[in-house]
């Protein structure tokens, strides 16, 4: 059974996503304490971080910075909020996937399976090294190093980077992409890529990797591999 940690100070919403994620044999946990948010997070070794935005003391962004400096756990942010740049903040903070309130629970139900479903193929599959431009890429501990250091990558930039990396100086297109990062596009938005690619992009660019992911305008990205010769 996948544990979720609920951060949610709306008592009643809380309670209905719980009994929803419930019948769907999640084991769902909450936050007593707003000042303590990584003690509950601690305690609880959550699967996934559902966290709302606006939350007493500090916000939803801040407990987001906390936890990815811990752990690379995936993170749904929620928010009653209209503002564009939320999701564009919660993306580049590290979230894997952004819900606006209010919204359909099949939406979130669906989300939340296509995301475990996701990471638990990759850990139980993935525990091989990939090389590229001379970084091994470790599948397992969502890392990437070279000479020039080491950076730590969420679930979906692990993921879209190994994607490209299979084919390797080929075109992916946005649409394969989001087919397989979210199952289904009806449930996420062409800038949330983006955003993700593009935070992919300034992670590599910490090891001299930062041009080695090419757009191709109106067709998606490539990854470049140097042909020897």
């Amino acid at each position: 059974m996948f544990k979720i940690l609920l951060i949610e100070d709306d008592e009643t919403l809380f309670k209905e996503i719980k009994d929803r994620l419930t019948d769907w044999q999640y084991e769902v946990h909450g936050v007593n304490d707003f000042q303590k948010v990584m003690e509950s997070f601690a305690q609880t070794q959550p699967d996934l971080v559902i966290i709302d935005i606006q939350l007493p003391k500090f916000d939803g962004f801040h407990w987001c910075r906390m936890i990815r400096e811990h752990s690379n756990v995936p993170i749904i942010f929620l928010s009653s909020r209209d503002h564009p740049t939320d999701m564009v903040m919660s993306m580049n903070l590290g979230a894997d996937d952004f819900i606006q309130k209010p919204f359909h629970f099949e939406v979130l139900i669906a989300k939340v399976q296509a995301i475990l479903r996701r990471v638990h193929n990759y850990s139980s599959t993935t525990s091989d090294l990939r090389m590229w431009m001379g970084a091994a890429i470790d599948m397992e501990s969502n890392r990437v190093k070279n000479d020039q250091g080491m950076i730590e990558l969420t679930k979906n930039e692990i993921f879209i980077l190994k994607l490209l990396v299979e084919r390797k100086n080929k075109v992916v297109t946005r649409e394969y992409l989001m087919d397989l990062l979210w199952d289904d596009q009806r449930f996420i938005s062409d800038n949330t890529l983006t955003v993700n690619v593009n935070r992919l992009r300034k992670k590599l660019a910490e090891i001299g990797l930062g041009n080695a992911i090419e757009t191709k305008v109106g067709q998606g990205y490539t990854a470049i591999e140097k042909v020897e010769k």
